[in-house]
């Protein structure tokens, strides 16, 4: 939607390109060879340092000046495609005339010429062809929405709404308008979820990953209030500055369309750092699924040999941003130990909505082993492979005890929730269930990739020394 999103894509593409580049010539060299036009087996020339940097450098400024990588949203694939082959032109004009100056003999610019940017060409016009592909197929299939609600009326709050709706492959999705005091009762026939006194609730009731404020000039004072209450929750925070002017240089401006806003975070939002998480998340929990499969298949034996049941246990948990899923853990309680809650609350060892039980009685005898060491937790890598959860994050929580949070605790859904965090590392259930939040929030407001690695790190030997486990 916005400009980190085509920032992000901008650096994947301008990277794709340099590698793309740099396999032109080997490629073309194999097609001269397939047609005859060279000698079959003959060696590929090496690339000499000046030609090789000539091109890449080149590359970079030929496609700047060609604005290669800026937003291609209102052009089309044809105008796209005849901007690579002016940049590639001017590429190869200039490549020729270096390698012509300094006499470099084997050159694979010499000796391939225009098979070898010609080659360069199909690649790169290949690729925008399958981008181009693959974000129509993402569209078609609402893959990875994020929900969004627009606090305004009148023709601005519509006229977001359209622009937003235009750009299908930003992959927003829209709930419905919220009215500001003042508003009209409806806003066209467009569907409207309540006032603004409703937001509260309406946060709490519906999955709403951003909130989009279109307020009208002079009608400031209503905003501040409901400003705090989305970066309490974790929920981002977008202003339309349409018709408003000095914004502070300290705030991030994005935009929209033809519309400039101001974007209010309190989540991490580092797009390189949260792509290498997720890459993480996918190499750590698939290899863990394959090096532990041994393991899998012992603990699996082990549950169904001592107690009557399945082996895995299924329970709803509250995700990123309310989003509910299948949580699965090892079951380490006999069959019907959810329905047996209500009579042990009394014995609850944990202050807040959550409930833990040193002796709880419910435990299987294999359970109490697998909680000691948390192989009870390891189905859960299969919650990361799906992208429900991540390696690192917090403790995803049940459905009825997020609707006991305070406002200030449901920050903590606005990042996926992980096997491990801060908690787990800090004792555990050894610490309470305020300090367990504050906890989640710090790692939040902290959060790097690095810190993620170095929390994964942490988590071998408090597993191992069954720190804080019950």
């Amino acid at each position: 939607m916005l400009r980190e999103y085509s920032r992000s894509l901008s650096t994947l593409l301008r990277l794709s390109d340099l590698v793309t580049l740099g396999a032109a010539w080997p490629i073309a060299h194999l097609a001269m060879q397939a047609f005859g036009w060279a000698p079959a087996g003959a060696g590929f020339p090496e690339p000499p340092l000046l030609g090789t940097a000539v091109v890449l450098f080149s590359w970079i400024g030929a496609s700047s000046v060609m604005g290669l990588y800026g937003s291609q949203r209102r052009e089309g694939l044809r105008n796209e495609l005849a901007g690579l082959g002016k940049a590639v032109a001017a590429v190869a004009l200039l490549a020729l005339a270096v390698a012509v100056a300094s006499r470099s003999a084997g050159s694979p610019v010499l000796d391939l010429g225009l098979v070898g940017f010609s080659t360069a060409f199909l690649l790169l016009a290949s690729s925008r062809v399958v981008l181009r592909l693959a974000a129509n197929f993402v569209r078609r299939r609402n893959y990875n929405l994020r929900y969004f609600a627009v606090v305004g009326s009148g023709e601005q709050a519509e006229a977001v709404v359209a622009q937003v709706a235009e750009q299908a492959h930003w992959g927003y999705a829209f709930l419905g308008y919220v009215r500001e005091p003042g508003a009209p009762a409806e806003t066209g026939d467009a569907l409207v979820l309540g006032s603004l006194g409703d937001l509260p609730r309406l946060l709490g009731d519906h999955v709403i990953d951003e909130v989009i404020f279109t307020p009208r000039r002079g009608r400031l004072d209503w905003m501040e209030s409901a400003v705090q209450l989305c970066q309490e929750q974790g929920v981002l925070v977008r202003i339309v500055l349409d018709g408003f002017a000095g914004a502070s240089s300290r705030l991030s401006v994005t935009e929209a369309g033809a519309h400039a806003m101001l974007t209010i975070s309190s989540t991490p939002t580092s797009s390189l750092g949260l792509w290498a998480k997720r890459a993480f998340d996918l190499l750590a929990s698939g290899t863990a699924l394959v090096l532990l499969s041994p393991v899998l298949i012992a603990v699996a034996v082990a549950i169904r040999r001592d107690s009557a049941g399945p082996v895995f246990f299924k329970q709803r948990r509250v995700g990123l941003n309310g989003r509910e899923f299948d949580f699965y853990k090892f079951r380490s309680m006999r069959v019907g130990a959810e329905a047996e809650l209500a009579l042990l609350r009394a014995s609850n060892e944990m202050d807040g909505p959550v409930f833990k039980m040193r002796l709880d009685p419910r435990i299987t005898r294999v359970g109490r082993f697998l909680r000691k060491t948390s192989l009870d937790e390891l189905p859960q890598f299969w919650n990361v492979l799906r992208g429900q959860m991540s390696l690192v994050g917090p403790r995803p929580p049940l459905p009825a005890e997020v609707r006991q949070y305070l406002p200030w605790q449901r920050r903590r859904l606005s990042v996926k929730p992980g096997i491990t965090c801060t908690w787990q590392v800090s004792g555990r259930n050894e610490i309470d269930f305020e300090q367990w939040m504050r906890l989640d929030l710090a790692y939040i407001d902290g959060w790097s990739f690095w810190g993620d690695i170095g929390i994964c790190l942490k988590t071998v030997p408090a597993v191992l020394f069954a720190r804080g486990a019950r």
